[in-house]
């Protein structure tokens, strides 16, 4: 009776017990409302769960009341919710960095970005806006992995940055493909504002689709367009000061003079200056004969002004959408305004941008977009070669002249005071006039976008017609200065008066001309995505063609400049994936080039992506560690037809008829010249294009909630048939023979990207660090065999710099003479540099060279980016860097008065070799005798470790919200400090790290302190 009485309440308890486990329903969406298929719902710490379907909807049985419920779902933050008794529980997932929505700009389209299986990196408008400088490019550099963009001169409109992806794979041009909207154009001079993203696009698998250009990489701006919903208005404004980085210092007069000298007397030579001579400069009593000029001081100002404003509005309906964009940027130049005349001969420039986009939705099924962009570039200069101006500058001695002296020009250029030549900065722009170049570019794009879906679902065409137009029109005005030359009274030496040495010139209109240039780019194309099931195809056929009347290449004119340069092509792609877990892409481009011959102009580039994405199988799936992890792996072929400034170089041999000013004569002492004509460099009928075969493998990851996330890629490239010049031709042939495709190189490295977000209440912020890892080496280059192994350039990098190797300086206990068979006999004395005898012949000669150091190009780059926001507050900053780089002193830098009687850098007055300094000197003697060895050469005590840190931007913010703002239609204003290259630790103290030595006497590369405010209406 009791086992019966206990076995009924059993079965009574357990309706109770179950009673107390729940069905939960409901629906998950995005942000924007839309239905999420695919979401994972699973009780927490166990695998029991579901997915919803197609329309969002879950259903999970048997969970009890007091569990959670974690929802998961690819690129999107997961949530755990607390059950709490409910049986209808539904939740909006929001985007984490990466959005299933989102997609990415690809070669010729768009992909979604979770599908995507190349090796890409992007910047966005925000990251841009915080740079102040006057290029884009130079807003890259430390926050796009892959990307090395190296800023040469700060010279105003002409500050451009050389930028490389994944290094160098090619001793020719080696500059990536840039594109706006899709067609190739220049972005370098484009407003921020007017710019929705960047790409840069890196392995075969995203460049294969431009064939025969994409080998050195293919960076894609994209503008931006209007959204639908009310007219937002920006009016932006900033004003900047900008400063050199880095000038030189020099010996002062007396310093200067001093050394000359000792370096005279110290040669077995007078000294140069006199005792009367030396005490003038020494106490300045007469400054107008014998000044102590700082011209840097006196010709530079301690700022110039620039200046950026815009205006942009944006908005649209369903069937119209609006972006217009006008903005203007102005940069003054670093001279002073010394001259009296009513002409400005500094540098300047200013930038007009303009921009409007539009997009018409015609019918349900077509779409317009109609794109018209521009800019007026209008640069100032001196009328003298920029270079050559900054090299004056660079070499003038301290007395030299003494500068404007009661608005006339007083120097000591030909004068009999400075017992030697000298050379003043203001001959070289003061008084000459001035040059003005205006340059108009007009880009206008037509779009047709046409759904196919009658015919079948997923299916679209689009065509794409352009017209690119630039005039340039250039303007230069001459003159001649009033000079005059100082005189001291012989017998009244402390009178100076001044003697007229040349009269004041009209400014002449001495020449105008002007560069037209013009292209116009079409492309058609059926575009295919569809879904069925767990199935998603897509696919891409495209065709395009562009003509450019009066070709250009590195902003000069190109041969035959009056024939049209034609490419055209195919290009396909197909995409698949299977649940959003197994992705494969397959691209190919078909390319044509005028630049080789009939036959030998089109080439297939294939490649082929996978891309496996683990963290939607079931071990890894709602992972509290592992939220997302994609590994991609690429390999294909790519193309390079960059041949510098050569075209038609398969035509056969030309001839030049004008030898010797009109012919030739045979035999001695024959005067009379016959008609004649000499062979020109042979033609090539087998060129063709440079062949890259590229692999990338990499792998993207998010942990922690999304917060930390991880991109690795290991790169390898091979380049075959790189055109060189034949290296082992006997010169006996009497021929100039063509560039081969022989050479090949080999470039392989990694990228790293690490990043981490997270918000605390009112408190956000990121950190990010990227690194990139690039170094090439010469496979094979038609090398002459060397005599020694270590000469040798083949299995180096491209651009190995060859130097002696410094041992030591030469003692008392060194001096010895060469006995091995020096033609000269030379006899060293102490304080020279004593080199390593590699060959061990007893004579340094240039069979001694050997590599030195790194390329001038980093093999390492690396950023750190970190952001900080609290409340309205905000603090960005970027860090950039390289390393293994090396830069090499050359000329006045390297030789103490250039070898002559120039300046002396106060470097190289406190390194060169004394007696006194001997044990920490870091340069030979200053001396006339041996400075051949001493100096001329390229060696490694030039050389110098370029490894750089720099804080390339930081900006603090705060957004004003105020209802009083409200009232007037003012969201908010937005005020905002920022700088550029404001901090920089390196060892390189002869010059900025980023500038390169062979641009010696350039424009000097600028930091720049930066005010502004945004109204956002």
């Amino acid at each position: 009776m009791k086992k019966a009485i206990l076995v009924l309440l059993m079965f009574c308890a357990i309706p109770f017990v179950y009673a107390q486990n729940i069905t939960v329903t409901g629906v998950v969406q995005d942000s924007n409302g839309e239905s999420l298929p695919g979401v994972t719902v699973l009780i927490e710490s166990s695998n029991t769960g579901t997915i919803t379907d197609f329309e969002g909807k879950y259903i999970v049985s048997n969970v009890s009341p007091n569990t959670k419920l974690v929802f998961s779902f690819i690129g999107m933050d997961s949530q755990t919710i607390m059950v709490e008794g409910k049986s209808v529980i539904n939740v909006t997932l929001t985007s984490a960095a990466l959005d299933l929505a989102e997609v990415q700009v690809v070669g010729y389209g768009v992909q979604k970005k979770v599908s995507v299986t190349g090796a890409i990196s992007n910047i966005g408008n925000q990251e841009l806006l915080r740079s102040p400088s006057g290029s884009v490019g130079n807003a890259l550099m430390g926050q796009v992995t892959g990307v090395s963009s190296v800023q040469l001169t700060g010279e105003p409109g002409a500050d451009e940055a050389e930028l490389f992806v994944r290094g160098m794979a090619t001793p020719n041009d080696a500059s990536p493909l840039t594109l706006v909207d899709g067609v190739e154009r220049d972005f370098m001079q484009l407003d921020p504002e007017e710019i929705e993203s960047i790409a840069v696009l890196k392995d075969a698998s995203a460049t294969a689709v431009f064939g025969v250009r994409g080998a050195n990489g293919v960076i894609i701006v994209t503008t931006k367009r209007g959204q639908k919903g009310r007219a937002k208005i920006a009016v932006s404004t900033s004003f900047g000061i900008q400063q050199p980085t880095r000038l030189l210092e020099k010996a002062n007069a007396y310093e200067m003079a001093s050394a000359l000298n000792t370096r005279s007397v110290n040669d077995g030579n007078p000294a140069v200056f006199n005792d009367e001579q030396l005490q003038h400069l020494k106490d300045q009593d007469l400054p107008t004969a014998y000044p102590d000029m700082d011209w840097n001081d006196y010709l530079l100002k301690k700022g110039a002004l620039q200046q950026k404003h815009n205006v942009n509005i944006s908005g649209g309906s369903d069937r119209v959408k609006y972006f217009a964009s006008f903005g203007y940027f102005a940069q003054d130049g670093l001279f002073k305004n010394i001259n009296n005349k009513d002409y400005d001969e500094n540098y300047n420039y200013e930038r007009i941008n303009y921009r409007t986009n539009l997009d018409i939705a015609v019918t349900n099924s077509t779409q317009l977009k109609f794109s018209l962009g521009g800019r007026t570039q209008i640069k100032n200069e001196p009328n003298i070669q920029e270079q050559g101006l900054w090299l004056y500058l660079l070499e003038a001695q301290p007395y030299a002249g003494a500068g404007i002296v009661d608005d006339v020009w007083v120097t000591n250029t030909r004068s009999n005071i400075i017992p030697h030549e000298v050379k003043d900065p203001l001959t070289a722009f003061y008084g000459k006039g001035y040059r003005k170049n205006t340059v108009n570019i007009l880009n206008v794009d037509v779009d047709l976008i046409q759904d196919l879906n009658a015919i079948t679902n997923g299916l679209r065409f689009r065509g794409k017609a352009s017209i690119n137009t630039s005039y340039e029109h250039r303007v230069t005005r001459e003159s001649t200065p009033e000079k005059f030359l100082p005189v001291v009274i012989p017998n009244d030496p402390v009178t100076v008066e001044l003697a007229r040495a040349t009269d004041a010139g009209k400014l002449n209109y001495n020449s105008s001309s002007t560069d037209p240039k013009r292209d116009w780019y079409m492309e058609a194309a059926l575009d295919y995505n569809r879904k069925f099931g767990s199935h998603e195809f897509g696919g891409l056929l495209l065709y395009n063609q562009k003509l450019e009347h009066y070709p250009k290449s590195n902003g000069q004119y190109m041969p035959y400049k009056y024939i049209p340069r034609a490419t055209l092509g195919f290009v396909a792609r197909i995409t698949y994936n299977y649940n959003m877990k197994y992705l494969f892409d397959i691209n190919a481009g078909y390319n044509g080039s005028e630049n080789f011959p009939e036959g030998n102009r089109f080439g297939f580039f294939p490649s082929g992506s996978f891309g496996w994405i683990a963290s939607e199988e079931e071990f890894l799936r709602g992972s509290s560690v592992i939220n997302y992890m994609k590994l991609r792996a690429s390999v294909g072929l790519v193309g390079n037809d960059k041949l510098g400034n050569n075209r038609f170089m398969y035509l056969p041999t030309t001839w030049n008829p004008d030898v010797n000013n009109g012919g030739v004569n045979f035999g001695q002492g024959n005067p009379n010249n016959l008609p004649g004509a000499a062979e020109n460099i042979l033609g090539n009928p087998d060129v063709t294009w440079e062949t890259a075969f590229k692999q990338n493998y990499g792998i993207d990851m998010k942990f922690i909630d999304s917060k930390l996330g991880l991109t690795f890629d290991y790169f390898h490239e091979f380049r075959k048939d790189i055109l060189i010049s034949r290296g082992t031709l006997p010169v006996y042939t009497g021929m100039s023979l063509p560039v081969v495709n022989m050479g090949e190189v080999k470039n392989q490295g990694f990228e790293v990207d690490i990043s981490w977000r997270q918000r605390l209440g009112d408190f956000s912020y990121n950190l990010g660090f990227n690194t990139s890892y690039a170094r090439n080496e010469w496979v094979y280059k038609d090398e002459v065999p060397r005599d020694y192994d270590y000469q040798v350039q083949t299995g180096l990098p491209l651009y190995q710099p060859f130097g002696l190797v410094f041992d030591s300086f030469y003692e008392e206990e060194h001096i010895e003479v060469d006995v091995n068979g020096d033609p000269s006999g030379r006899v060293y004395q102490p304080g020279d540099a004593k080199w390593v005898d590699m060959n061990k012949d007893g004579v340094i000669t240039d069979d001694d060279m050997t590599a030195i150091g790194y390329t001038q190009n980093p093999e390492w780059v690396f950023g750190l980016n970190t952001g900080f926001k609290y409340k309205n507050w905000g603090l960005n900053m970027t860090w950039s860097g390289a390393t293994n780089v090396s830069r090499i002193m050359k000329g006045t830098l390297r030789e103490p008065f250039g070898g002559m009687t120039r300046a002396l850098f106060k470097f190289q007055q406190e390194g060169a070799w004394t007696p006194e300094t001997k044990n920490t000197a870091t340069m030979p003697r200053i001396s006339l005798q041996n400075n051949d060895l001493n100096f001329k050469k390229n060696a490694d005590l030039w050389q110098t470790d370029g490894s750089y840190i720099r804080l390339k931007n930081i900006e603090i913010s705060y957004v004003l919200k105020l209802e009083q703002l409200k009232t007037l239609g003012v969201d908010n204003i937005r005020l905002f400090a920022n700088g550029y290259n404001l901090l920089t630790f390196d060892k390189v103290d002869f010059m900025d790290p980023e500038a390169k030595p062979d641009k010696e006497g350039s424009y000097p590369i600028i930091k720049t302190y930066n005010f502004g405010l945004k109204f956002n209406f």
